[in-house]
């Protein structure tokens, strides 16, 4: 039996950046590779703004490198075109580093941001392999015996990542992995803090109210949390 639907095909992608705040910091470099089409894309970003030194001795891309290189304004709409079709954007600790760089970027430039789904296979990595003493690019290169590559230079990361990738799923489709992804495991048991590993229906309602009007449960890892202490009546 044959399906009429199209399969997702994935975009291994990267970036270097002059920090972490969305609000604040600039993509200096976007590389990304796709396997199926065996297709690369790589620029070097003009931030117009000086690279901090920490960063830079991180991703070794310095003020030089970038001053004679287009901005994101022109970067960005290329980048797009390389990621067209039925796509899954894959990155490491997408969620939590590289899509709010991107997004952030193309919001910034006035450039349309596609409605791309994504894979973080660092929460994949987490969830699925817990057996794994660390769970960073790198060391799980180490862990399956991967060669070793110019680590922070975006293009030899999401070569690098889609070794790993290739790994960490077998034969699983992009959209089995999404939909993996997608599920929410019930949670049993406070995750963190002074009442760590304790019944939620045993944690103080007073904690809970305060975890609640501090903002703790404001960030997307923690909204979960919130739905368990609501379904056992804890969280109103």
């Amino acid at each position: 039996m044959t399906s009429n639907s199209k399969q997702l095909r994935p975009i291994y992608y990267d970036t270097e950046t002059t920090g972490v705040k969305t609000d604040k910091d600039k993509i200096v470099e976007i590389a990304a590779y796709d396997p199926v089409l065996d297709k690369t894309f790589e620029a070097l970003v003009n931030p117009e703004m000086p690279i901090p030194p920490g960063a830079s001795a991180v991703h070794k891309i310095t003020d030089e490198m970038v001053a004679n290189k287009p901005t994101f304004k022109e970067i960005g709409p290329k980048f797009i075109e390389f990621c067209s079709g039925d796509v899954v954007l894959i990155a490491h600790n997408n969620d939590g580093f590289d899509k709010p760089l991107l997004e952030c970027e193309l919001q910034r430039n006035e450039i349309d941001l596609p409605s791309w789904p994504y894979i973080d296979t660092l929460k994949w990595a987490r969830k699925y392999r817990p057996d794994l003493p660390r769970h960073s690019l790198q060391h799980i290169r180490e862990y399956f015996g991967i060669e070793s590559n110019n680590a922070h230079r975006a293009l030899d990361d999401v070569v690098i990542l889609h070794k790993v990738f290739s790994n960490l799923i077998g034969d699983l489709s992009m959209e089995t992995i999404i939909s993996l992804m997608s599920k929410e495991e019930e949670i049993l048991h406070m995750p963190f803090g002074k009442h760590k590993g304790k019944p939620l229906l045993e944690v103080p309602k007073s904690y809970v109210t305060w975890l609640s009007e501090n903002g703790a449960f404001d960030k997307d890892e923690s909204k979960s949390l919130k739905k368990a202490f609501q379904k056992c009546g804890v969280l109103s």
